[in-house]
């Protein structure tokens, strides 16, 4: 498998090649981005307010190989800016620069395969998802930004509307999804998926193998073996459409741990929505999730559920108002959201507002979810171009 270095190499060499001009194969270049400048404000503690700017300029290219094939590319670069504001412990700033995606694409009407800095997400539930494997997608984010993954990803489509994905993932030391810990990046990750038609809707069968690196949490000395320790994971998921949408989302994970007992993990999410004819028509989601760990594969030493709901509804051609509510039923939390968004042209505006625990059980492992913990609102402004 790939290093980054080796893609990052590859990605330079055929970029080169893609930017050399033919007579005979027509050409694209784009150039562009998004700026989100933020504020948030949480409510009776000035002191803890934040603001922050994202920039996210990319370059895609792309051009037609041959009647078939097409070969394409993007280049996109994440750079943040915040500022923490910490009454009298002064300001905290931070800033990152880093890729945020970077590949390289073959594709034909029924093939593609894709290599480097990539997002890979699959699945059929929206708010909580089980098969969030390799992004870390926060439905509460209106711009539903995530890391990408080092991966080389094969994708066939058959003509019944059935189609095969295999992937390979290398040097991903950082967290995934629902992950606890992280990846061994020395060690090649593999898995695949195939999803088929199945009456008026779908079903899809999802594997993925890894080698968890306890070392960086400390545990090198407890370490089942020098190759590290296999986890494997299995998905099964399907979405219909009875009148109203259907779909649920069950995974089974296998980690051969020897410093816990609690070596099998279920998650299940069911999940419905339906649009409703009432004035400019109502969007409502629900979703209710379940997660257990045991020591056997049918038992249950410890669970946790959550439901959700979303209502979506348009007051207009450019205005929108969204709410989310989530309930834990272990703690009897319960998390608000809601956000009204305004569109102009090539801008954004958006009004958030939340009421939520101060810390949160749902989304622990995204690195900007305690932005939306407490009470409080925020202002986003997004520029595409």
């Amino acid at each position: 498998m790939f290093s980054k270095r080796t893609m990052f190499l590859v990605s330079i060499h055929l970029l080169s090649l893609l930017s050399v001009g033919t007579r005979v194969f027509p050409q694209e270049i784009v150039f562009q981005g998004q700026f989100s400048p933020w504020f948030t404000l949480p409510a009776g503690n000035i002191s803890k307010s934040q603001t922050g700017i994202r920039y996210l300029p990319e370059l895609y290219l792309r051009k037609q190989i041959t009647s078939d094939y097409t070969f394409d590319a993007s280049f996109s670069i994440n750079t943040l800016y915040t500022a923490t504001f910490r009454g009298s412990g002064g300001v905290k700033t931070d800033g990152q620069l880093k890729p945020y995606r970077m590949w390289l694409r073959c594709s034909s009407s029924q093939f593609e395969v894709r290599l480097g800095l990539q997002q890979i997400n699959f699945g059929s539930a929206t708010l909580l998802r089980p098969l969030m494997w390799f992004d870390r997608i926060d439905p509460r984010d209106p711009l539903m930004l995530t890391d990408g993954v080092y991966t080389l990803l094969l994708r066939y489509y058959f003509i019944n509307n059935a189609n095969l994905w295999m992937w390979g993932l290398y040097g991903n030391g950082e967290k995934k999804g629902w992950e606890v810990f992280s990846s061994d990046k020395k060690k090649i990750e593999y898995g695949g998926r195939i999803q088929v038609p199945l009456l008026n809707g779908e079903m899809a069968f999802t594997y993925h193998h890894r080698q968890i690196d306890l070392t960086k949490q400390g545990f090198a000395a407890v370490l089942p073996s020098e190759n590290g320790v296999p986890e494997n994971r299995y998905g099964l998921d399907g979405k219909w459409d009875i009148g109203v949408g259907i779909w649920f989302e069950a995974v089974l994970l296998h980690q051969n741990l020897s410093i816990s007992p609690l070596q099998y993990q279920k998650l299940f999410t069911a999940g419905l929505d339906y649009t409703f004819s009432f004035g400019n028509g109502l969007h409502v989601l629900w979703e209710h999730f379940i997660f257990e760990t045991s020591e056997r594969i049918f038992g249950s030493q410890e669970k946790r559920s959550f439901s959700a709901l979303l209502f979506n509804y348009p007051l207009s051609l450019l205005d929108t108002v969204t709410g989310m509510l989530y309930h834990d039923r272990k703690s009897s939390g319960w998390y608000r959201f809601i956000n009204f968004q305004h569109t102009l042209d090539q801008w954004s505006f958006y009004l958030i507002g939340f009421w939520n625990p101060e810390k949160f059980q749902i989304y622990q492992n995204l690195t900007e979810g305690n932005l939306f913990a407490g009470k409080g609102i925020q202002f986003m402004a997004v520029f595409n171009y």
